[in-house]
């Protein structure tokens, strides 16, 4: 049993240590959160929205848009890029098991979101002032790297079914959208109600507000709505991944 806890550790740490190494992952999937929070967070600072300011309500959302990002391009990108070099195939002749695989990218995206959200809590406290507590830090950072999980999952599922070539654009076109719809870049009170209804329909808007409800800057609804509806994609990506996944095996053995 430890032996094959080693196996997946090394798994994890060789994941992380290839993707912080590779710029074009790790610098954009560190940096994008802290500039638009320096942007926005810091010119915004003393406004009021609800009952906190932008430079917390911002350490929430752009906490959540920065942990997507890392889940999506961790995985959607990373996956269909590895199967279109073969690297997959390869991964299935040896005596690693397949699991593996799929845990070290879910351990490195979750290490890249605890990263982003460290230094979103660093740059909140210092240079935008947030009002957010030690025990509201811890709260909201576990929200955000365990919801990273369902992001995993679309990228998962994406990283299957897109090809090496359009896996980033696809990827590109979910994930810029639905961070402004969801209310991530802006506060979602600022959008047309028309918008406002259709983020209620999105996982972003979702995860957004289990992490504001750790500040007490929520749409008021029950947790228990937005972990609900978290689980139900998580749930429903994970589907559509193992059936990318199948395809992609039956086409190699069958």
């Amino acid at each position: 049993m430890l032996c094959g806890m080693r196996v997946y550790l090394l798994e994890i740490k060789y994941e992380f240590l290839k993707a912080l190494r590779m710029p074009s992952y790790s610098l954009p999937t560190l940096l994008f959160p802290l500039f638009f929070y320096l942007f926005f967070g810091v010119m915004w600072g003393g406004t009021k929205t609800g009952a906190v300011n932008m430079a917390t309500y911002l350490v929430a959302t752009y906490g959540t848009f920065g942990v997507i990002g890392a889940a999506l391009f961790g995985f959607g990108v990373s996956v269909a890029i590895e199967r279109g070099q073969g690297w997959l195939e390869v991964k299935r002749t040896t005596p690693m098991p397949i699991a593996a695989y799929f845990v070290s990218k879910l351990g490195m995206a979750m290490i890249f979101s605890a990263i982003i959200m460290v230094m979103l809590f660093i740059l909140g406290r210092t240079v935008g002032h947030a009002d957010i507590s030690v025990p509201q830090m811890l709260a909201m950072f576990g929200v955000q790297v365990l919801g990273s999980i369902t992001f995993c999952m679309l990228g998962l599922a994406i990283g299957f079914l897109a090809g090496p070539n359009s896996a980033t654009p696809i990827v590109n076109v979910l994930y810029l959208p639905m961070g402004f719809l969801a209310g991530l870049w802006i506060p979602i009170v600022f959008l047309p109600k028309t918008l406002q209804h259709v983020a209620q329909w999105l996982p972003p808007y979702h995860l957004g507000q289990l992490a504001l409800g750790t500040i007490g800057a929520s749409d008021g609804r029950p947790v228990l709505v937005h972990a609900a509806a978290m689980i139900a994609a998580t749930m429903l990506f994970a589907i559509v991944a193992w059936i990318g996944y199948r395809r992609d095996e039956g086409k190699l053995y069958g």
